[in-house]
């Protein structure tokens, strides 16, 4: 008897040694803005990461042979260009391979060199040009870029809302003049007078003077390459000076943030791009709300189901090719379509979106909601 008890220990030692060995982990670095003025961003993102990593681990995949317990490691980049860098670093000697983020295009653009040099994949939506210009073959920008938003809501003003005249303001960050000039570039195009070009930066608060000088040229709309901490007291200051031009942007004042921080100045005279199709009108859109509202208590925000479809995106890719070495990883991404919820997934050369709708937005109730998808 004493024979089988010693037996059945050592059967169930040499059991718990063999599931260890047959399980693998893979970590999944989140790296964003979680605090400052766009820790809500960042938290959000985060959130739509861990809610795919906490899915993908109930189930669990196999990938040779092994099953993959995934982790998510998250670090505060600061929006910070130099802290994006040292957060890169410290993902990269701690054995993280896999990429979510950089959110801020200021981070992307340097940090996605030491990725690159490491062999790590990103998927980012750092959305100015330069993140995918830049010749690595593991940098995914899973959104629309600059050019796609800012120029389709160029054409929103010049087509839809017939406007003649137009003015720039942007905060003099990588994203933000990135996401200016291709305002300017098809305004232009699409026969927009532009008034003027004024800089700010993305920690002011105070644009009375600006404002006031544009306000003197009776511009129809000011386009603002920044983010929703600027353009809602932007958007409060130019009801202060009477100021009856439309505010204009891009993704990062498509937020409920920017409602909540300007109050009745932000409504239907705020308008702004998105990339992606309305979540709820994808297929998977409602789930994904749901699942997302139960998990934490609230409505995902702008790029929530991004980040949720990227770390999915990462798995699928490990089960193609059967491998989590992102050296095979990586090239599955490049050449194959992964459907997730707010779309397809497929990458030109560069690592841009073969296909990405953009939404024109403006606000109702201090929620951003959707006018066209085009």
């Amino acid at each position: 008897m004493q024979y089988t008890k010693h037996a059945l220990a050592l059967l169930g030692a040499i059991s718990a040694i063999h599931t260890a060995a047959a399980q693998e982990t893979v970590k999944i670095g989140h790296t964003g803005p979680l605090s400052g003025a766009q820790a809500f961003s960042g938290k959000d993102n985060e959130n739509g990461a861990r809610l795919a990593i906490e899915e993908l681990n109930a189930k669990p995949i196999t990938v040779g042979g092994k099953k993959i317990k995934f982790e998510l490691v998250s670090e505060d980049d600061q929006g910070d260009p130099k802290a994006g860098v040292q957060v890169a670093q410290k993902f990269i000697d701690g054995g993280v391979r896999y990429v979510v983020g950089p959110y801020n295009s200021g981070v992307a653009i340097p940090a996605s060199r030491a990725y690159n040099d490491a062999g790590a994949l990103i998927a980012t939506v750092a959305t100015n040009p330069k993140v995918t210009q830049q010749g690595y073959k593991g940098v995914f920008r899973v959104n629309a870029s600059d050019t796609q938003l800012g120029s389709k809501m160029a054409l929103y003003a010049a087509k839809e809302l017939k406007f003649k005249t137009v003015a720039v303001i942007d905060d003099r960050t990588a994203f933000g003049q990135g996401l200016a000039e291709e305002f300017k570039k098809q305004a232009k195009i699409a026969g927009l007078t532009l008034a003027g070009h004024e800089y700010t930066t993305d920690k002011a608060v105070d644009f009375t003077a600006i404002l006031t000088k544009l306000k003197a040229k009776n511009v129809e709309a000011i386009f603002f390459g920044g983010y929703a901490p600027q353009a809602a007291p932007m958007a409060r200051q130019m009801k202060q000076l009477g100021i009856n031009a439309k505010l204009l942007g891009g993704d990062t004042i498509c937020t409920a943030e920017m409602g909540k921080l300007g109050g009745d100045a932000v409504g239907e005279n705020v308008l702004c791009s998105q990339g992606g199709a309305l979540l709820d009108k994808a297929a998977a859109g409602p789930q994904f709300k749901a699942s997302f509202k139960k998990r934490y208590n609230r409505d995902p925000d702008v790029y929530a189901a991004t980040y949720y479809d990227a770390a999915m995106m990462y798995a699928n890719a490990m089960q193609k090719v059967n491998s989590t070495d992102p050296a095979k990883v990586g090239p599955a991404i490049s050449t194959g379509a992964y459907k997730g919820v707010m779309g397809t997934y497929a990458f030109d050369a560069k690592g841009d979106m073969k296909e990405s709708l953009v939404t024109i937005f403006n606000f109702k109730g201090g929620t951003p909601s959707p006018i066209t998808s085009y």
